[in-house]
This record gives C-alpha cells, structure tokens and sequence, in this order.
C-alpha cells in the first residue's frame, strides 16, 4: 500500500473536495505472479485508478470489488488464481494465484496519517470480530532506540488491534518492520474473541546498494543500465579528473580509494548482505586492495571486470594478500554472463544478468523457452 498512500492521503485529506477510496493490496502470493505482496491499486469514488495489481491479468475484477467496497463501506480478501477449467475465467495466465485485501477507506479517516515518510503500513485483515482499518507508522515509531519509540508504535497500532494484545502486536510488528519484512503477522484471539487476528505488514526499506569501482566507459553503461532497477548506485574512483558528478547523474559519486570506502561505508551499515560490488578498474593496484576488503564482507555479490588470464593472475594475487579458497570462491570473475559481448552496454547487461541470477540463486541460467 506504500505505492499509492500518497494518492490515498491526496483525495481522503483534499481541502476542496475529499473523496472516498478503496485500495486493494496484495497480501499473500503464490507461484508465478507478476507483482509482489505489498502491491495496490487504488479506486477512488469517482472512479480514477491509481496502481495496478497484476498489469491487467485481474484488474477489471478488482475494480468492480473496489466500487462494491465504496457502495458497502465492507473489507474483503478475494482471490485470483489460474483456472485450468476455463482458461477464460478472471485469473493469472502466469498460473500463480494472489489473495486481495479489498479496503474502504472513508474521507478524512485519520488512520492514514503520517507526519512524515512512514517506514511501514500495517492493515488488519477482515474477520467476524472487527473490520480492516489501517495505520501508516513513522520511522521513529520503530527505531528500537527508545521507549518512546515504542509507545508510539502502540500509538499507530491502538486503532488496529484490542487493548488487550496491543502489547504483543507492538512486539510482533516492531520486530517485524525492523527486519524489512512484508507480511502477515497473526495474533492469538484476546479473551473472548472468536478468531486470530491477522494482520499484514508492509515495510519500505532502504534500497539496495550497488557499488560500481571504477569511472570508466563500462562503468558509466552500467550506472546507466541500472537505474531503472531502483538500486542505490555508487561509483568509487580516486581519480578526480574522472571521477566528475555531472557525468554519472543517478548515482553518488565518491572520490576516494575504494578500498577504504569499503571499509568505512561497510562501517557506517551502508553495505549489507544485498548490496553488489562491481570492480570494473581494471588496475590491479586498486583491484586486488579493492576485492579484498570486498570478499571479507557479507554481501550478496562480488564481480571483477577483465579477461580469464587476467582472472588467473588476480586470484593470484589475492591469495598472495591472504584471501583463502572460500571467500575468493565468491568472485565472480570474469564478470557478468558469457553473452558473447563486446561494447560496454552490451556488457553492462551481462553483468546486470549475472547478478539477478545470483540473486535469484541461480547457479545456471537457461532460456525460458528451453525445455524445464
């Protein structure tokens, strides 16, 4: 729901004109689905759309619930899944199924406000005791750092959740938001409820960082080809002459030897175990301090630009540094996959490859039309 609550807030909260909406959210998915949990779709009351759930595999279904959500003032968690009866049914041709959250929200509810950019969304989902509403929680609300922090989570939360579990939900939905989670957390009924409360937990967290080392041609395709990925891109040179802002726009530019930005970046927590180092210097005065500091951190990828004898030479000399078989088992060198390229864009997309199956925990890639 972070992906429209600006809309959201934008018509319930209008000055003019505040209007009614129903946002319908992803909360669980299953098998090959477009989107992730987390994704929405708003419906406004005069029929504006803001979003899409599937990019239009179900969104005329969804529609119709959010208008029926609007008439009836009722939450609802509706499924869509592929139908191997009638092909032709309102489902996911992909063959995944997804469960919606269908939710009114009624203009000027005060659930949605947030002073500021929140970290998290937490709905509730419907059930016989209570009705969905939702809460958009700041950052400071689940910062860890104080007690404060805490009682304004319980804040956020009071409106969701009985008195009595608004403890266990602060926990529970603290714990979870901190981690970056997106999904349900369930809630043992309080005395004399029926059901479990469940509620679904959307968190924005941090993109992740790509590290380009090197300002170069290849690094610029690469900065260039990754933007639209949403990544946090860095590029480190200590070549001022090359090293120019203006010339990488999207990415941070940092001055400075990559070795011991490493370091002092992977110090400071912004390096984690999804961020991506690409060494693309080519220049084994700065490749071989670079990708030993590189290797010795928990991070999701390691790649290193140049031919196979110039990768025989550099594993070389990295064990001549000290990086044992493990972690030097960890480079990916040459990088990116064999695709036969040549031109820096053309190599930028083979390196972007390699690191979505690496992600993905691919250890081989094959064509999606080849046989399974």
């Amino acid at each position: 729901m972070l992906d429209v609550l600006s809309a959201a807030a934008t018509r319930l909260f209008d000055s003019q004109e505040p209007q009614d909406v129903a946002v319908a959210t992803i909360i669980a998915t299953e098998g090959s689905v477009p989107r992730p949990a987390g994704t929405s779709m708003l419906v406004d009351a005069a029929d504006g759309i803001v979003g899409s759930l599937t990019g239009g595999c179900v969104e005329a279904a969804v529609l119709e619930a959010c208008r029926d959500a609007l008439a009836t003032g009722d939450a609802s968690v509706q499924g869509f899944g592929y139908s191997d009866e009638d092909a032709f049914a309102v489902g996911l041709m992909c063959g995944g199924r997804i469960d919606v959250l269908i939710q009114p929200f009624r203009s000027g509810c005060p659930v949605l406000r947030s002073d500021s950019e929140p970290a998290a969304v937490v709905l509730r989902l419907p059930s016989d005791d209570a009705r969905a509403p939702a809460a958009a929680v700041s950052a400071a609300a689940v910062d860890g750092s104080t007690g404060q922090s805490t009682d304004s989570l319980a804040v956020s939360l009071e409106p969701l959740v009985p008195d009595a579990v608004v403890e266990t939900a602060v926990q529970r939905v603290g714990a979870f938001i901190r981690s970056g989670r997106t999904g349900r957390v369930r809630l043992a009924p309080p005395e004399g409820g029926r059901e479990p409360i469940e509620l679904f937990v959307e968190t924005r967290i941090t993109p992740a960082h790509l590290l380009v080392v090197g300002a170069n041609a290849f690094g610029l395709a690469l900065v260039e080809a990754a933007r639209p990925l949403g990544l946090r891109i860095t590029v480190c040179d200590p070549r001022p002459a090359f090293a120019d802002p203006a010339s990488y726009p999207g990415a941070e530019v940092v001055r400075a030897w990559p070795h011991r930005f490493l370091v002092e970046a992977a110090a400071t927590g912004e390096l984690d175990d999804r961020s991506m180092i690409c060494v693309l210097s080519h220049d084994p005065k700065v490749d071989i301090p670079t990708l030993t500091a590189a290797l010795d951190l928990d991070v999701a990828y390691v790649g290193a630009m140049g031919s196979r004898r110039s990768d025989r030479d550099r594993r070389a000399a990295l064990r001549e540094a000290g990086v044992e078989s493990p972690a030097l088992a960890r480079l990916h060198s040459p990088i990116g996959l064999d695709l036969e390229t040549f031109t820096p864009a053309e190599v930028a997309v083979s390196i972007l490859a390699e690191i979505l199956a690496v992600r993905g925990g691919r250890r081989q890639v094959v064509p999606l039309s080849g046989d399974a």
